[in-house]
């Protein structure tokens, strides 16, 4: 009986063992799980902070793209207003022009006039 009792001890120490090793990986197991949580909370935290920075960095973008326009349109505002007052400069020039050239026209009538009736009355003498 000394073998019942030999096997029933080493049985008994298996069963024991067996728990250990049960237990200990249940202990393994509960720490890998909290340490899993830990990373994915780090892991979770570092993509909010990521997303954070680009929506800064969208929204630096945003007043960069907002800043160029409003140059580019004062730039065209300004050029525009140049234009306007070189066709202004260039129409006052034209204008001048004609009125130049209407008093010339005028001249040159009233001297066609005068000539005409010279011409006139000395052709109508004869």
């Amino acid at each position: 009986m000394a073998d019942n009792a030999d096997l029933l001890a080493l049985l008994a120490e298996m069963k024991k063992s067996m728990e250990k090793g049960q237990e200990e990986m249940k202990d393994r197991m509960e720490k890998g799980q909290v340490e899993m949580k830990d990373r994915m909370e780090k892991g979770q935290e570092e993509m909010r902070k990521g997303q954070e920075e680009m929506r800064k960095g969208q929204e630096e973008m945003r007043k960069g793209q907002e800043e160029m326009k409003d140059q580019i349109q004062s730039h065209v505002e300004s050029k525009v207003g140049e234009i306007k007052d070189h066709v202004n400069s260039c129409i006052e020039k034209i204008e001048e022009d004609v009125q130049s050239v209407k008093r010339e026209i005028g001249e040159v009538r009233a001297r066609l006039k005068g000539r005409s009736r010279k011409w006139k009355t000395k052709y109508k003498a004869r």
